[in-house]
Parts: structure tokens; C-alpha cells; sequence
């Protein structure tokens, strides 16, 4: 789900029953309110009942689209034209010229509930023939002739607490699968919105562990609850989040949340809110584009065409210059702008520089930043290579306790941690992000170059005349 909803510029209608061999049409999405409401209710209804209908269609389609009802179950659309699930649509069908302009003026335009984010699944049956919970469609028609308001008219059914978003932006529909399989030690906002998922699915599956922090750093704690998510869905429990884990999870996070009735839990601001940038562009700052200048400044001490930039975590004109000579290597759109496609071309590049190292690093120089966080619970090369710089910093340095290099990264080697972020001045949280990383391995390297001096240059030992004083 994105942060907040928006109107797509197109949807896909599967003409049929969910799951049925039908075919699908992709058109506007303007177009295809307005055909409907031209399908559902009468153009000579007063116009305060037409806009009332109009807004709870609008309203029940953007719901479908925004929690990815069908999209979650595998399918390739957004919605069916099955009116015992969705709403009515026929293909091709005429439009009525008063509904054309109402859903002209009204399309982007939807109902939520107060302290909820997502569009209301605003239920609604004709009120004859079948009825319902939500909206009464010819009930409408007598509110408007009393003189009620659409947005009236709409409490009558949906209650006080309901609210209308307007002018809400168009842009194209893009689906909310990472653009990459989650795993251990990514930070990604995916992460972390996998963790919110699985900590509200946990309550009616207890077995699924919960997680915390909630901060999108794919932890141990976090394989550990996907891999019993996995488990209780029969899915194949390898701890890592790709296309049919993320969907899973998603349907199962609707469905506790009831984010499809009219009776929904809601989404909070809290639960969708993004904590990491969309994208990266000039006169952006902080720690992303510090991380980004570090990948690009490694790629570009291997690859000549590529400038090496200063770590300032400025997003300057030389950062820019620099994503665009990558983005024009790699065969990327030149926007000097990092988006998701770029950030992913970077890292794999940046990855293939790390690991093409060899296996195991011994003395100098010092490994680059693995590329992700290491925390708690990990267990691979990277983590072996970190208490080894951990192990040689606690000769120098007593705050430091010493840890065993096992590539285990146990309950000590956390402490170690802790201990290297306070003398080094960084938050302590014992997670080794690009910024922990680097101090270590900076003090790391400085010591052994101490220690395997040049020929010839002072070695550290005091000169006197009588050499067994």
C-alpha cells in the first residue's frame, strides 16, 4: 500500500466472477465510474442522491485497488464486474451525459473514516430487490428530495465519523511488491512494512513471534516471524519476503484488519507513513545520502568513468553528476535522480565490487560496508569479518570487551557493538549500519597500518644512550 491513496489513471476489470475464464479491459479510471453509476442508478434521480452513489463507488473501487484485494489472491486485475462482489460494469456501454459531467467534477474525490487512512469500503445495495448494511440506493433518492446533502445522505449509512478527500492526486497505478526479495539485513520501508503486518497478524496467530523494534532492518526476529508466518500458510519457509510471501502477508494484514468491510479496524497514519525516502535527489541530506555516496564512491574507484565524490551527506551538483554517469553506464533513465530502479542497479553493482573480494579478509585493507545492516542473530562472513576488527580494537581499546570470531553475531558481539557506538559517538542501538561500520573498520585499519610500518620509519620504541636503561 502506498502511504496515502491516490486516483489511478487506469483500471483493470476482469468481465466475470472473480477467478472465472473472462476477459479483462484496462480503461480510465473516470471512465469507469462513469460507467457505473450509468450501470447502477438512474440519471433522472435528484442530483444530490447521483453524487451520493457516485462518491460510495468511487470509494469501494479505490478500496479494492488501494489494500490489493485481487492483486494479493495472484490475479491481474483490480475489480470485476460481478455485482455479487464488486460493482457493475458493461464494457463498451452508453454513458449518460448529467453522470459524465457529476463524475467529471467528483472522480477524485473519496470517503474515509476519521483517524483512518484507507478509502471506505463503502458497501451499498439497490435497497429493494436486495439490502444491505451500507448505502440504499433508491433510499438515496428519498434523502436528496428531503433536501439532504450528499455528504448527509452519506452519514445517514456510513455514520458522523466519516470524512471526504478531495483533490486527490492521479498517477499511475504501481503495485507495492519490493523491487527486490526482502532478506536478512536489508533496510528497506518494505521492511518495515512487513513488520507492522506481521505484528497485527500476530495477534490472531500468536505463534508468529513478535517484532521489535519496528525500524526496517530485516532482523533475526524478523526471519523468525516470517518464517512461522510462512509455516502456519504453507508457504515455503525459507525466511525471506518475495512475491508469494508479500502478498500473503497482505491478504492475511486485510483480512484481520477487516480493511474490505464496512466494519474495518483502519488504518492508522502510523502504520503506512513512509520513514524512508521514495526517492534521492539534489539538496537532499542526512544519513540515505551518505549511504548512497559511499556506494557510489566504491563504484567509482573501480569503474573509471564513474567520479569519485566526497561523503558529506550533501545530495550536491558532484553527487548529481555522479548518479547521472552511473545511471548513463547502466543503461538507466539520466535524471540525476535515484529512484528505486537506480538505488537497486547500485547496489547489485556496488555488491559485485564487496563480494568479488576475497572470501575471507585478514590484515589490511578493510572490506566496504557489506551493503546492509548486521544485527543480532546473523550468522554469515560479513559478521566474521566485524569481530575480527572488534577483537583487534579491544587490545587497544578496554571499553571494547573482546568477542569471539565465530560469524555468529551472538549477545557479545552485540555488547561489543554497544560499546564501540558509545566511544565513537554514534547512536547505540547495536545494530552495525554504514556509519557504525565505517568507524570500526576506520580504527581497525588505522591500527594495523600502525603496526606494519614502513621500512625505515619510527618504530614506537624510546632511543637512549645507554640502550639497558
Amino acid at each position: 500500500m502506498p502511504e496515502f491513496p491516490y486516483i489511478p489513471a487506469e483500471i483493470t476489470v476482469h468481465l466475470g466472477p472473480p477467478g472465472s475464464d473472462a476477459p479483462n479491459v484496462t480503461v480510465p479510471f473516470q471512465d469507469y465510474i462513469a460507467n457505473v453509476a450509468s450501470s447502477e442508478i438512474y440519471p433522472t434521480w435528484p442530483e444530490n442522491a447521483i453524487r451520493a452513489n457516485i462518491l460510495a463507488e468511487i470509494s469501494f473501487a479505490l478500496n479494492r485497488i488501494y489494500t490489493e484485494y485481487y492483486r494479493s489472491r495472484g490475479y491481474d486485475y483490480d475489480i470485476t464486474n460481478s455485482t455479487a462482489y464488486d460493482q457493475s460494469f458493461v464494457n463498451n456501454r452508453e454513458i449518460f451525459e448529467n453522470i459524465s459531467r457529476l463524475v467529471g467534477e467528483l472522480f477524485d474525490t473519496y470517503i474515509y473514516r476519521q483517524g483512518s487512512v484507507e478509502p471506505l469500503f463503502a458497501q451499498y445495495c439497490s435497497g429493494t430487490t436486495v439490502t444491505c448494511e451500507g448505502l440504499s440506493q433508491w433510499g438515496t433518492v428519498e434523502l436528496a428530495e428531503q433536501g439532504l446533502t450528499p455528504y448527509e445522505i452519506l452519514t445517514r449509512y456510513f455514520g458522523d465519523d466519516i470524512n471526504l478527500n478531495y483533490d486527490t492526486p492521479v498517477q499511475t497505478l504501481v503495485p507495492s511488491l519490493p523491487f527486490k526479495t526482502l532478506r536478512p539485513g536489508d533496510v528497506l520501508e518494505e521492511v518495515r512494512t512487513a513488520q507492522i503486518r506481521l505484528n497485527r497478524i500476530s495477534n490472531n496467530y500468536p505463534s508468529i513471534p513478535k517484532i521489535y523494534p519496528v525500524n526496517g532492518i530485516y532482523t533475526t526476529e524478523t526471519e523468525n516471524a516470517v518464517k512461522e508466518f510462512q509455516r502456519i500458510f504453507d508457504l515455503e519457509q525459507d525466511g525471506i519476503i518475495g512475491k508469494n510471501t508479500w502478498y500473503r502477508i497482505l491478504q492475511v494484514y486485510n483480512a484481520v484488519k477487516r480493511l474490505n468491510e464496512l466494519d474495518s479496524e483502519g488504518l492508522t497514519l502510523s502504520e503506512v507513513q513512509r520513514q524512508f525516502p521514495e526517492v534521492l535527489k539534489e539538496g537532499d541530506t542526512g544519513i540515505f545520502i551518505k549511504q548512497l555516496q559511499y556506494f557510489l564512491s566504491v563504484v567509482g574507484e573501480n569503474i573509471d568513468t564513474i567520479p569519485v565524490i566526497a561523503i558529506d551527506s550533501v545530495f550536491g551538483p558532484e553527487t548529481k553528476n555522479a548518479v547521472e554517469e552511473f545511471q548513463r553506464l547502466y543503461a538507466l533513465p539520466v535524471t540525476g535522480i535515484v529512484d528505486a530502479d537506480t538505488w537497486n542497479t547500485l547496489f547489485n553493482v556496488y555488491r559485485g565490487i564487496v563480494t568479488s573480494a576475497p572470501e575471507y579478509y585478514t590484515g589490511t585493507p578493510v572490506t566496504p560496508y557489506p551493503g546492509y545492516a548486521l544485527s543480532l542473530g546473523m550468522q554469515n562472513n560479513e559478521v566474521r569479518l566485524l569481530q575480527e576488527y572488534l577483537s583487534r580494537l579491544s587490545e587497544t581499546y578496554p571499553e571494547i570487551p573482546p568477542v569471539e570470531v565465530s560469524g555468529v553475531f551472538g549477545t557479545a558481539t552485540r555488547d561489543a557493538v554497544y560499546a564501540a557506538q558509545q566511544l565513537f559517538g554514534l547512536p547505540v542501538d547495536g545494530i552495525v549500519r554504514i556509519n557504525t561500520w565505517n568507524a570500526i573498520a576506520d580504527a581497525y585499519s588505522d591500527l594495523i597500518y600502525g603496526e606494519y610500518a614502513a621500512e625505515g620509519q619510527f618504530g614506537g620504541s624510546t632511543l637512549s644512550e645507554n640502550p639497558g636503561v
